[in-house]
């Protein structure tokens, strides 16, 4: 059983073999090298992933700096939603920090879903809840914690992350500069 069969029964409660077949059957394997963009500010998203394994940070350059939005690790999916859903031109970079293995579907073969899994409109209901309350989630916490619980709590949920990806690019997805996410990062070591 692959991981994204894995998820989908798991977190949508898919456990008809059938539906499973039909909407695993249209994800393809991708490989990304480190270094290399899934997409590009201005371009099209055609395609929704589901990551196997690796790292991608989806960012966008403004003025002199870059503004990380995201670190989408193993186990996520993976899309610029409003791009995908609506066909407007991506406002993000998504770039793999290592090597990366995905599972991708592309926008034609997402739309046959409708047709092929009979409560499939139920199940793209419930994804696109889990989106907008993982962002709702993410709002309140930058409107209502200090800079320090943010790190705190994004350190618990993502300790690895602290290991594997530039420490600005988290600072940067927690609304914080390098040198005080260094200042908390040391309060905490301490």
């Amino acid at each position: 059983m692959t991981p994204l069969v894995q998820y989908l029964e798991s977190h949508f409660d898919i456990t008809a073999p059938d539906d499973l077949q039909q909407i695993s059957g249209l994800f393809k394997t991708v490989t990304l090298k480190k270094g290399d963009y899934w997409l590009k500010t201005d371009q099209y998203c055609r395609q929704l992933s589901f990551v196997k394994s690796g790292l991608l940070r989806i960012y966008r350059s403004v003025e002199d700096k870059e503004v990380t939005q995201w670190i989408s690790a193993e186990g996520s999916f993976l899309t610029d939603l409003s791009g995908f859903l609506f066909q407007t031109p991506s406002r993000w970079n998504i770039q793999a920090l290592t090597e990366v293995s995905l599972y991708t579907i592309s926008q034609t073969d997402y739309q046959k879903l409708g047709t092929l899994v009979e409560k499939w409109h139920t199940l793209e209901k419930q994804f696109i809840a889990k989106c907008f309350t993982m962002l709702e989630n993410r709002m309140f916490q930058h409107l209502s914690m200090s800079a320090e619980e943010r790190y705190i709590s994004f350190f618990e949920q993502h300790k690895a992350l602290f290991h594997q990806v530039p420490l600005q690019y988290i600072a940067s997805m927690l609304g914080m500069t390098p040198e005080t996410f260094s200042r908390i990062r040391k309060k905490q070591m301490l």
